[in-house]
């Protein structure tokens, strides 16, 4: 997973030095102690909030690129870019929050390089259909369904990611966010860092944008 790909480059960063924890950090922010342990140098501490994080930012990151192994790479570079600033996080948001930030800044850059090294180079005939839905794909149930099921539901699941991955990015972000991740409208809000109408606005259209497209290409919903 993409743990494994962080904690190796982990070891090639300056260690930090042992500085206070700020005091004023968000009250319930269940993560404080283990932030404090990170900003004074542990990297096992680090380690457990990657842990703990990975996987609502994988899917984040895999909902917004749309392929798992350049999710697993935006999720590292992430990781990376958290730990070297993490003595800058004033404890003003909720860990996760900033985290979840970051991720999304990344899922943009990387999207960006993908476009412009697409329109460089041209679609490569050796890339892959990019599903992911291998490596996301949740626990089945007991019992287990056909293998006809199993099919089905997969393909739609790609289907509906297909869909997802031609929205624009402002409005993939938030339809990630709040229906496929389940973050309320306020912590939505403290992510994106735009206002609670613009949030709602957005969602909206990309629910309508969504619904249309998946009626196009699987019927009536």
């Amino acid at each position: 997973m993409c743990w494994q790909r962080f904690s190796g480059g982990t070891n090639a960063l300056i260690k930090m030095s042992n500085k206070s924890c700020r005091k004023d950090h968000v009250a319930g922010d269940e993560d404080y102690d283990l932030v404090c342990s990170s900003q004074k140098g542990d990297a096992d501490a680090f380690g457990t909030l990657v842990e703990k994080h990975q996987k609502n930012m994988v899917n984040i990151a895999y909902r917004i690129v749309g392929d798992y192994e350049g999710a697993c790479d935006v999720v590292q570079d992430a990781f990376l870019s958290a730990y070297k600033a993490i003595r800058k996080f004033r404890g003003d948001a909720m860990f996760s929050t900033w985290l979840y930030r970051i991720v999304i800044n990344v899922s943009k850059n990387h999207m960006k390089k993908k476009r412009v090294r697409l329109q460089r180079e041209g679609p490569s005939m050796d890339i892959p259909i990019e599903t992911g839905e291998g490596q996301l794909r949740s626990d089945p149930p007991d019992p287990a369904p056909s293998i006809a099921e199993e099919f089905e539901k997969k393909e739609v699941q790609v289907k509906v990611q297909s869909c997802i991955n031609s929205l624009d990015v402002e409005y993939r972000e938030v339809l990630v966010l709040r229906d496929i991740q389940g973050f309320s409208y306020d912590e939505i809000c403290d992510i994106l860092k735009i206002p609670d109408g613009t949030v709602k606005s957005r969602l909206f259209r990309a629910r309508n944008a969504l619904k249309d497209r998946l009626k196009k290409m699987i019927g009536d919903l």
